[in-house]
């Protein structure tokens, strides 16, 4: 079969050659009529506002001449009952002198791009068929073959499933995807959650031997059940060093591990006195934990009794499992209110696409930030914890609208509209002290700094930058490559491996309506460029937004620039911006409150750094 070429009937089109290659295959129109007209037949999700089936509708798509499908794009190849194989679409001409022709079918499921929709991808298929059935066998085996060679497909995974997540759409999401790994031969163990932090006891409980039987853990829901999720495999199996603090900060410098028994508070149970880690029911972002509905499929931790069983083990030593790897990845379905960590991921909100790029073994490496807690309130004991976040952790304004959206649960979704304008009417700002690594585009702030603390305050970060390099698939910054290749604004990636060595470090005091800290874009769709256009996903950098005190007029003004594609909302006087690889906020303030990824943690006193590339996820980065 390899090297040469067989006549097949590919539906819509008619007789092809089909060669198969190195990396696929490859099909030809064998008639002249055929090669002017040649469509194929695509297989696309349909638009709907509730995803409620996994019904799709056809639509023509014209592709090149000669078409190539890739291995690495197929995902599924099965075999058919007998039927009919149509001619061209936009043609008289029949397939064997007959309108649709009775043959022996195969189908290839696959992606493609997509030419009537914004989604760089649409799921599709392929059918092919030939008179005789022990040929059509004959390519099913082949094909399938050829796909069990392609590199970081997975082949089981456990998946948690949110049921009350954004608009109750999480276990529909579900039901409309899982198809797709029954095809493509994935065995799932599906966890649907009923109470909030089942998912992180579940992982943090978990040991390595049952998780290796896994390839990576999958969110049907929300920012905060993938951050639920990963607190819950992190809190157990990432020991790194504390975040640098400047000096004077007066605790722990970086040199020092965070101890085995750092997130033992960070169960997601009642709040006991000043040592309480979380405030109460937010251990998932609002919309993701409601008081969730029990069900009747399997909740617990019978991960032993699962048919992944037969995975070797080398006896009894079963390697203990820390981050970062290179075998364990973590995957979203979107099902939230705004799935910022997906959209800033694939640049799409399509429970159909991801679904179809974690079973096609997409990978991309995500920075995530790590944040220390050191003291509650004011008056509490120091006593650090460790927490993590994927896009964003803020302070002020930011963490005051998911703590008033907790009164008007009752509102569903639009309670975040309604709490962030109550919010915002308050207009109330915070007296806090934060400190950051100087890196790159930050470090001529030092010594300014030193003179004229108020003179940072003006300086607009974009003034120090020539343009915006916008984290796309295959981004060479994330990447890694070397110093030579980059441009002048990404030779800072050197200052982020040697901060901690010899940090320098730049203080900022005042009087601030937020301080945030964004990990990646944050795109979603009231905010299309997110809260950085130009944030990575695996450079190793926080982005600080420190927003002071102004008039309420133009905080708003700053507030709607996020909501236009192109505007540059860092650009006001009373925000600073400062791309920096960790930081120590203080306050004196006796009820601060952090938002994590949604999720509240009440904290005076933190310091954040960014771990680069901690995690894999199953994506391959925003398309263009």
């Amino acid at each position: 079969m390899e090297g040469g070429s067989e006549a097949l009937f590919l539906d819509g089109v008619g007789e092809v050659a089909v060669a198969v290659g190195d990396d696929g295959l490859s099909f030809q129109p064998l008639h002249q009529d055929g090669v002017r007209k040649f469509v194929a037949s695509v297989i696309e999700s349909k638009k709907r506002k509730e995803v409620s089936s996994s019904c799709w509708s056809s639509i023509i798509v014209q592709p090149k001449l000669d078409i190539k499908l890739k291995f690495s794009d197929v995902y599924a190849v099965e075999l058919l009952e007998v039927g009919p194989v149509c001619g061209p679409w936009n043609t008289r001409a029949a397939v064997q002198g007959k309108r649709n022709a009775e043959m022996n079918r195969f189908v290839i499921h696959a992606i493609a791009r997509s030419r009537k929709r914004p989604s760089p991808w649409v799921p599709c298929e392929y059918i092919f068929g030939h008179k005789d059935l022990k040929t059509c066998k004959t390519w099913v085996e082949h094909m399938n073959a050829c796909i069990k060679k392609e590199p970081d497909r997975p082949k089981n995974l456990m998946v948690f499933v949110h049921p009350l997540c954004g608009k109750g759409r999480g276990c529909k999401n579900w039901e409309t995807v899982a198809p797709l790994f029954e095809q493509a031969k994935v065995k799932t163990k599906v966890i649907v959650t009923e109470r909030a932090g089942h998912a992180y006891d579940t992982l943090a409980s978990l040991s390595d031997k049952d998780l290796k039987k896994f390839d990576g853990v999958i969110a049907v829901g929300g920012d905060g059940l993938f951050n639920e999720i990963l607190n819950g495999l992190l809190s157990t199996r990432h020991t790194n060093s504390y975040p640098p603090t400047p000096e004077g900060f007066g605790y722990f410098g970086s040199n020092m591990k965070c101890q085995e028994h750092r997130n033992n508070d960070i169960s997601n149970s009642e709040p006991t006195g000043d040592d309480a880690n979380v405030i109460s029911g937010s251990s998932n972002t609002p919309d993701d934990h409601e008081p969730l509905l029990s069900t009747a499929q399997s909740t617990g931790l019978d991960i032993l009794s699962s048919d992944s069983s037969d995975e070797p083990c080398n006896g009894d030593q079963v390697p203990l499992v820390s981050f970062p790897n290179n075998w364990f990845r973590f995957g979203i379905i979107p099902s939230g209110s705004t799935d910022a960590i997906v959209l800033s991921t694939t640049g799409e909100r399509d429970p159909v696409i991801s679904a179809l790029l974690i079973i096609l073994g997409r990978r991309i490496s995500l920075d995530i930030a790590q944040v220390v807690r050191w003291k509650c309130s004011p008056s509490a004991e120091v006593l650090p914890t460790v927490h993590y976040a994927a896009s964003f952790a803020g302070y002020g304004f930011y963490g005051e609208v998911i703590r008033e959206s907790e009164k008007y649960r009752w509102m569903g979704p639009v309670r975040y509209d309604f709490s962030g304008t109550m919010v915002f009417l308050k207009h109330r700002s915070y007296e806090a002290k934060v400190a950051f690594v100087a890196n790159g585009n930050t470090h001529s702030l030092a010594a300014l700094a030193e003179n004229n603390a108020n003179e940072v305050q003006t300086l607009q970060y974009h003034r120090n930058r020539h343009h915006k390099t916008i984290c796309r698939t295959n981004c060479f910054i994330c990447k890694g490559t070397s110093t030579s290749e980059r441009n002048s604004e990404d030779e800072n990636s050197h200052s982020s491996r040697t901060a901690c060595e010899n940090p320098k470090w730049v203080w900022s005091e005042g009087r601030f309506l937020s301080v945030g800290a964004a990990v990646i874009s944050c795109r979603n769709e009231r905010a299309p460029d997110g809260l950085v256009a130009d944030a990575h996903l695996s450079d190793g950098f926080l982005h600080l937004l420190l927003i002071r005190d102004c008039p309420l007029p133009f905080y708003l003004w700053h507030l709607t620039q996020f909501t236009k594609k192109g505007s540059d909302p860092l650009s006001f006087k009373f925000v600073e911006h400062h791309k920096t690889t960790a930081f120590t906020f203080i306050s004196s303030h006796d009820e601060s409150v952090w938002n994590l990824d949604g999720e509240l943690l009440q904290a005076c006193e933190v310091s954040v750094q960014a771990c680069r590339g901690l995690v894999n996820l199953f994506a391959s980065g925003p398309e263009v």
